[in-house]
């Protein structure tokens, strides 16, 4: 990936789009009219899956719900446990029940229906009840389930009045109902469940489906792109495995993963109670994926999961450093790696920082370009390493030599002399955020920084490795560039607290 492969395409995203549409209204034809379907992951800013299937779009599932746009609604469970909690989205850093206003403003911008809230786990919660109050405010239709006792094991009591018929019904109008979630743990599948119970007292015809991407059931369980499934999942102790009940049912050989394979008793049994019988054989049948059919170059996209397994076990490494996880997650990465035969001499940009630090006796970072050109920075009396690896991969990509500067001292001093002696950072040099503001100031007279600022979209999707662990706006920036940053588990200094 790293050596000039980053161009690749091994995911036809069209066809997928297509495969994917049309498996779902078969679906809803099926069971008589009404799916709800349950998704897993990211519906929209999927990175995992652009990272690992070059060619696959971020968006694409909610390019795909835009294709049914006309008989989707949208269902959004929240946990109240989680709202009582505040419980936050690492990746954005906001609470999931902030992340529930948001979702439901993407999902209207992009003209889909938004339904109503469901809030899964309620007890009363007084934050919960706030919350409710918030929604009903703001014109949200809102509905409660409660926790069942024994869940999911007890199935003559869930599939009872006192159990799931206990839960609000959840009024619903269109054909399809996709039920998202802010995070895991939400009560997707319980939720789904809830109104199979309810629609089939109502005498209404309804089913199930689960869409999820990973792991991929029609590929090798030890392939590069179900590893990396594993890796991105190493902190919930997920694991792909042959699904047993598909290869008994159909003698066919398929892939899922062990929640799902451990659940299916339980959920058949369920089905069984609610509906007179299950419509599925397998875990693997209730899922609709068909992104292992539209891969069209499998050694792109297994260069591409190794290279994600390796910034996967560099971010536990660092996460660890930081309290953020334990050695057990480090120690699954390790074992992928070795399943994966991924090592460190993948991406050329970790020996490259290394070297640079080594030779430097600072801390260093190393970038390799979309022509596997490597660039390496290392830091200063003014910049940071991510600053000074920012602005030489500009210069590189915009044919820029090394004796020019971008940005002059004139304006960089001033800047460096506002953090120390107005702002109290004990720390002059800059971050990378704060580098390309004053490029951006510098490109009112000196055309080298326009043309150095407008290489800023040919980063997204390379590869950087730094000897240290960069600060939160070092890689927030890196994020917003679309670069795929790991670091060395290391500390600039030697002080406890690092901000």
């Amino acid at each position: 990936m790293c050596l000039g492969e980053m161009e690749a395409i091994g995911f036809d995203n069209q066809k997928y789009l297509t495969m994917q549409s049309e498996q779902i209204r078969r679906r809803i034809a099926e069971f008589g009219g009404k799916l709800y379907l349950e998704f897993g992951g990211k519906l929209f800013d999927d990175y995992h899956a652009s990272r690992v299937l070059p060619g696959f779009a971020p968006d694409s599932k909610m390019r795909m719900l835009q294709q049914l746009r006309d008989d989707v609604e949208i269902v959004i469970a929240i946990n109240a446990g989680d709202i009582e909690k505040n419980k936050v989205r690492g990746d954005l850093g906001i609470t999931y029940d902030e992340d529930v206003l948001r979702l439901i403003d993407i999902f209207r911008e992009l003209g889909l229906f938004v339904g109503s809230v469901v809030l899964t786990q309620y007890g009363g919660q007084p934050a919960a009840d706030a919350f409710l109050r918030r929604l009903g405010v703001l014109g949200i239709r809102c509905y409660r389930h409660y926790p069942i006792a024994g869940y999911p094991s007890d199935v003559p009591h869930i599939v009872s009045d006192e159990g799931l018929g206990k839960n609000d019904y959840i009024e619903t109008t269109h054909s399809l109902v996709v039920v998202t979630a802010p995070g895991p743990g939400s009560g997707k599948m319980a939720t789904c469940l809830s109104q199979l119970y309810h629609e089939n007292k109502r005498g209404t015809a309804a089913g199930y489906a689960k869409f999820e991407t990973f792991p991929i059931w029609s590929l090798p369980l030890k392939h590069p792109v179900n590893l990396a499934y594993e890796a991105a999942t190493a902190d919930l102790n997920d694991v792909n495995m042959i699904d047993p009940f598909h290869l008994e049912a159909y003698g066919k050989t398929a892939v899922n993963y062990n929640r799902d394979v451990e659940i299916f008793p339980v959920l058949s049994a369920i089905f069984e109670k609610i509906q007179g019988k299950c419509p599925y054989q397998s875990p693997t049948d209730m899922g609709v994926n068909m992104a292992g059919f539209c891969i069209v170059d499998d050694a792109a996209c297994c260069a591409a999961s190794r290279m994600e397994i390796l910034r996967r076990y560099y971010t536990a490494c660092a996460d660890r450093l930081q309290g953020k996880c334990d050695d057990a997650v480090v120690r699954k990465l390790e074992l992928v790696m070795r399943q994966a035969d991924v090592t460190p001499e993948l991406c050329p940009a970790v020996s490259a920082a290394l070297l640079k630090a080594e030779r430097t006796g600072g801390p260093a970072g190393a970038l390799v370009l979309p022509d596997g050109t490597v660039v390496t920075g290392k830091t200063s009396e003014t910049l940071g390493a991510a600053a000074a690896v920012l602005l030489n991969a500009l210069k590189a990509l915009g044919g820029i030599g090394d004796q020019f500067d971008l940005i002059s001292s004139q304006v960089l001093e001033p800047v460096c002399r506002l953090k120390t002696e107005y702002l109290g950072h004990r720390n002059p040099r800059l971050h990378s955020d704060e580098v390309l503001m004053a490029l951006t100031i510098s490109a009112l007279t000196n055309p080298l920084a326009e043309l150095a600022q407008q290489q800023l979209p040919r980063l997204r999707g390379c590869d950087g490795h730094f000897s240290v662990v960069l600060s939160a706006a070092d890689q927030k920036l890196y994020k917003q560039l679309g670069v795929n940053v790991s670091c060395e588990p290391h500390y600039e200094t030697d002080g406890l607290y690092h901000k």
